[in-house]
């Protein structure tokens, strides 16, 4: 399975890091840094709230931007002029061809939060995050046990960073509950085979407490998209490839917070 190689690449590239900085000094490092911006208020504002995503690539996708190099500050700052509430920035650098250097770059390019787009299998990575600027880290449920999941939880919050914890279905829905989640997103792809099911995220809205901030992820790729969503409860949108392809993406998203 794809998740199987990814969790088993991030593993070995995790142990490389501890090799040239260990824990201990990323630690210390991460509780020195100043808390940064409010990603969860960011989403929590009235209205449709969009996640816009800087992805180079994908194991389904392949090559989404060519020219990624050469375009994704701007894009940064075009997410920023259209809206975004925030911004996720890929930092896994085999399967998705991101890096922590693009996160560092947006950060100093932009005002708005900004997600740390990895596969946490470590603590060391959540520590590492602050570092580089990040103001919210993905936590998926189908990588970790209750007990991972509920520590990295502290752990972020610890740190000052919010976690957006990604479920798939009904029981990791329950993992992400049970572990004291305030911001849960629903996957529409499966991590497993990449396939998309566009209705995922309106399935499960409802086994997700109205107290909670629901994120729809994936399968989003225009307005009436993200009007169907709104209507039925959700609150916030991770919004990647459609925007990443746009060649006017802040005007695409000012259709779809409309």
């Amino acid at each position: 399975m794809i998740l199987d190689d990814i969790a088993a690449f991030t593993r070995t590239r995790v142990k490389e890091l501890k090799k040239a900085k260990s824990l201990y000094a990323v630690r210390d490092e991460a509780e020195g840094r100043p808390v940064g911006k409010d990603f969860q208020a960011a989403l929590a504002a009235p209205g449709l709230s969009v996640i816009a995503e800087l992805k180079q690539a994908s194991p389904s996708k392949g090559l989404i931007a060519p020219d990624f190099e050469r375009i994704y500050l701007d894009k940064a700052r075009q997410y920023e002029e259209g809206g975004a509430a925030a911004i996720s920035c890929l930092t896994e650098p085999k399967f998705f061809l991101g890096s922590d250097e693009y996160l560092r770059q947006v950060r100093e390019a932009v005002q708005l939060p900004i997600l740390r787009k990895d596969f946490i299998v470590d603590e060391y990575q959540i520590y590492e995050a602050k570092c580089l600027g990040a103001d919210a880290v993905l936590l998926i449920c189908s990588l970790l046990s209750q007990e991972q999941l509920a520590e990295y939880l502290c752990q972020a919050h610890e740190l000052g960073l919010a976690a957006l914890v990604e479920a798939h279905d009904a029981d990791e829905v329950g993992s992400a509950l049970a572990a004291g989640a305030a911001i849960i997103g629903v996957n529409n792809r499966n991590l497993k085979d990449f396939s998309v099911n566009p209705l995922n995220s309106l399935r499960l809205r409802e086994q997700i407490p109205a107290e909670k901030l629901f994120v729809a992820e994936s399968g989003i790729a225009k307005a009436s998209d993200c009007a169907g969503l709104k209507a039925a409860g959700v609150q916030a949108v991770l919004v990647g490839e459609a925007l990443m392809r746009s060649s006017d993406p802040a005007a695409m998203l000012k259709e779809m917070r409309a």
